[in-house]
């Protein structure tokens, strides 16, 4: 088949990501305003997104975790029915494990094994009796040989960047764009298969604005070319629309994304299913703290900034498996160690204490009255902290309820009728284990601040568009078709009919593979 990929935003290639200040100011997505960026940002009256804007999507900014949906939560009851079933995936989810080389975190192998937040989380959950794991992850540590190090170069197939990847250098900054290239992001992957092996095109820098079925058979579509636009232009300049046309259609824009285009496009399609806009939800996304772990009278040293992003996860099982409630995940959170220094100057008064005692120390020295020439104690004291070394964020979801509506605003603009009220007894159970946790690492929990805004921030969005036995139950079905539109399909997460529970960018990817073989067996 002739293939062509519209993406939106840029290719980034190893060593392409921001870093510095400058460069992150414009490291947001927003034309109107001349940024060309990575990061997506979406707020909205009880619930903020981050979904990605680049070659590769999500898998850009995701914390590498590839995990199944469990089988016993593919169910079929009112507000939430998977016409799909375990069975259904599984062989997709083999294939999408295999493409992306998922591979457990290599705890027993230095210097792997100094993943401090890794051994954290396995001591607080042996001391509650919970289940704890390391899941694949899909991130390169060893180079093509068996043997797991750092910072080589991977043996492995071309890729449309032509660029060499290395190995994980534990550098913690998988959220913000790996520039080494040791993330098994799509565009290494499935997108250089398509290109490379298959001929597929790829046109970067081009979003879709309208799109409408053709006489005939098949659709048009309307898109802008962003690589006529100057970056950082505060007024830009209004860009041409070019067209193309198609004989088949996928949309795989996210849940924000796809969602909002097919209700802005909805005029076209006048045989879309009611059921548009609904079933979203947020998969359970909460972002909470283990501030100052202690241990043996000191600081229980946890270094959130070294190693991936995660590297183990605790699961609570779902009542359908003889658990509490809804099943959920909590993770260990990992961060830059940028985040560290900031946080770290961002405490005015504590930072001029330490540098008034490291002075001290010195000045005495400076005037011999302390004979020691080796000053390296004294210098090293200034950067010793109890708050960055022995903290951790704990990343959690689960199966929240899918009960969001997505509509358009009078002037146009995506909206989500969200509350987290309306899901407390799923959050309060992640934030009951996480607090258990916390207090195993004799630390002390912490909400994320927007919690206390009746807020919460998800990097998971899922429906707008859920899949259902029909048009009076969903707006494609367990193939991905939208009903009522041969040709037109929706492969990405608007299409789930209701939370994962774990990452959920897996089932997302096995959908898919599903959806492309129903595609190539109608054509």
């Amino acid at each position: 088949m002739s293939v062509l990929v519209l993406e939106r935003g840029k290719a980034y290639p190893p060593g392409s990501f921001p870093r510095s200040p400058w460069e992150m100011a414009r490291n947001f997505w927003d034309p109107s305003e001349g940024l060309h960026g990575l990061f997506d940002v979406w707020s909205f009256r009880g619930l903020g997104g981050i979904v990605a804007s680049g070659l590769g999507g999500g898998s850009l900014l995701w914390s590498n975790v590839v995990l199944r949906k469990d089988e016993s939560t593919f169910v079929r009851e009112e507000g939430e029915y998977w016409p799909v079933t375990y069975a259904d995936l599984e062989p997709h989810y083999a294939r999408h494990e295999q493409m992306l080389q998922a591979t457990p975190y290599p705890f027993d192998r230095a210097p792997y094994d100094r993943t401090y937040k890794t051994k954290a989380m396995q001591y607080a959950s042996r001391q509650l009796g919970l289940e704890w794991f390391l899941p694949p992850l899909a991130v390169s540590f060893d180079p093509g040989d068996g043997v797991p190090r750092t910072g080589q170069p991977i043996h492995g197939e071309a890729n449309l960047h032509g660029a060499t990847r290395l190995t994980c250098l534990l550098c913690g900054e998988c959220n913000i764009g790996c520039n080494y290239g040791s993330k098994n992001t799509l565009d290494f992957n499935y997108l250089s298969q398509a290109t490379l092996r298959h001929g597929a095109q790829i046109r970067t820098r081009c979003e879709v604005k309208t799109f409408a079925p053709r006489d005939g058979g098949g659709f048009v579509l309307d898109y802008v070319d962003h690589a006529h636009a100057v970056e950082g232009e505060e007024r830009p300049r209004p860009l041409p629309l070019r067209t193309v046309t198609c004989d088949r259609l996928v949309l795989a824009a996210g849940s924000f994304g796809t969602t909002y285009l097919l209700l802005k496009n909805r005029g076209a399609f006048p045989r879309l299913s009611s059921r548009l806009g609904t079933r979203f939800c947020g998969n359970g996304d909460l972002l909470t703290l283990a501030i100052r772990a202690r241990r043996n009278g000191g600081p229980r040293i946890i270094d959130a900034g070294y190693g991936p992003a995660i590297t183990s996860t605790v699961r609570v099982k779902d009542a359908a498996e003889g658990g509490p409630g809804r099943a959920y995940y909590v993770q260990d959170g990992g961060h830059p160690q940028l985040v560290n220094w900031i946080v770290e100057t961002s405490f005015q008064l504590k930072v001029l204490r330490r540098a008034t005692r490291v002075g001290l120390r010195l000045a005495k020295k400076l005037l011999r009255l302390d004979h020691r020439s080796d000053i390296g104690r004294e210098i090293a004291s200034f950067f010793d902290s109890d708050l960055t070394g022995a903290s951790m964020p704990f990343f959690s979801m689960g199966r929240d309820l899918p009960n969001g509506n997505m509509k358009l605003t009078k002037d146009g603009y995506l909206d989500v009728d969200w509350r987290k009220h309306k899901h407390d007894p799923p959050f309060d159970d992640i934030r009951r284990t996480a607090r258990k946790m916390a207090g195993a690492l004799d630390a002390k929990f912490v909400d994320s601040p927007t919690w206390y805004l009746s807020r919460v921030i998800t990097v998971h969005p899922v429906g707008g568009c859920p899949m259902g036995r029909d048009e009076a139950e969903g707006v494609v079905d367990s193939y991905g078709r939208v009903f009522g539109y041969p040709g037109l399909y929706i492969a990405d997460g608007s299409a789930l009919p209701g939370p994962v529970g774990p990452n959920p960018s897996t089932t997302i990817a096995a959908l898919a593979h599903r959806f492309a073989e129903q595609a190539i067996a109608d054509a």
